[in-house]
């Protein structure tokens, strides 16, 4: 099968497009013909080697920690999927991963799509939809009324984030871009605070929840900017310090397991309109190299970026 890989840590320009061996399916496992892989910030920092710490892996490594594609074959003992089903999936980032002609996964790892999805828009939504919903209905339990502050919201994850804050009745407000505020306010944004005119640590607003996706300096300003028992849910991103206790706040970084029923519900979701595939471009699979420079560019555009795979 053909694949993108990269044999050593460093810029985009390691990844390699090459041939390796079928992988095949072993018991209860799926082998999967993948038509769809999205590329995100996670798999540039892996990529980078700023991730060592909290996934090691073995080189040479494919990238890629979501798809979607087609069963092709069923290992022993499968009865929980058919070959011809249509499924999107996951992969561990320690895992070899969505960037490849085939992968193989078992029954927590992947979920059946709906006729009305298909597999590109499946590869961008269901990982950032999972992201958002566990940290923010799972880990901040956000409830109607209460007002929430994102960052990063034109991003992947952001992007779902502010779906389902609306979809809760929360008010919604996030930070980006100027260029990216009127993308956000058809989301579902009350108010947007641009990072490239203002401070969003200036605004007289107090929140219930603040969805930080960024981390670092990012991160040390948003204690300032929470009510006082307010929830800061964070997912893995730039190394911070956590002040919770000194603003009498909750500090909890969000962990991103995927389970069967997880997949399901977020499917389930997908399919009410609740969320909704943004995507950002789409690129051959030849072309990672260059989903990786767009996103560590900031020139990605709105959503994820998601390569049609051969």
């Amino acid at each position: 099968m053909q694949a993108i890989s990269f044999k050593r840590y460093g810029g985009p320009e390691v990844l390699e497009l090459g041939e390796w061996p079928d992988p095949q399916p072993g018991p209860h496992q799926l082998l999967i013909a993948v038509q769809a892989a999205s590329v995100g910030p996670g798999d540039c920092k892996l990529r980078a080697g700023r991730l060592q710490a909290q996934h090691p892996i073995a080189l040479p490594k494919i990238p890629g920690r979501s798809g979607a594609g087609v069963v092709v074959a069923c290992g022993p003992g499968v009865t929980y999927a058919r070959s011809g089903l249509r499924v999107a999936f996951l992969a561990r980032h320690s895992e070899p991963g969505s960037a490849a002609q085939f992968i193989v996964r078992g029954p927590e790892q992947i979920v059946a799509l709906p006729p009305s999805l298909d597999e590109r828009a499946a590869s961008a939504v269901v990982q950032p939809a999972l992201c958002a919903l566990i940290a923010l209905d799972e880990v901040a339990g956000l409830k109607p009324g209460q007002s929430v502050l994102i960052h990063g919201g034109a991003g992947a994850i952001g992007g779902q984030a502010v779906l389902w804050a609306r979809h809760c009745g929360a008010r919604v407000v996030a930070t980006a871009r100027a260029a990216k505020a009127d993308y956000l306010r058809s989301l579902g944004a009350a108010a947007v605070l641009c990072h490239d005119r203002e401070d969003f640590s200036a605004t007289p607003e107090r929140f219930d929840v603040v969805l930080d996706t960024i981390g670092g300096e990012t991160h040390a300003r948003s204690y300032r900017v929470l009510r006082p028992g307010g929830t800061l849910v964070c997912l893995n991103a730039l190394p911070f310090v956590d002040q919770g206790a000194q603003f009498g706040v909750r500090t909890v970084v969000a962990a991103i397991d995927e389970t069967a029923e997880r997949l399901r519900r977020v499917i389930a979701l997908v399919a009410e309109g609740v969320f909704k595939a943004q995507v950002a471009a789409v690129l051959p699979l030849a072309d990672c190299a260059e989903a990786h420079r767009r996103i560590e560019a900031g020139t990605q555009g709105c959503g994820r970026i998601v390569l049609a795979v051969p």
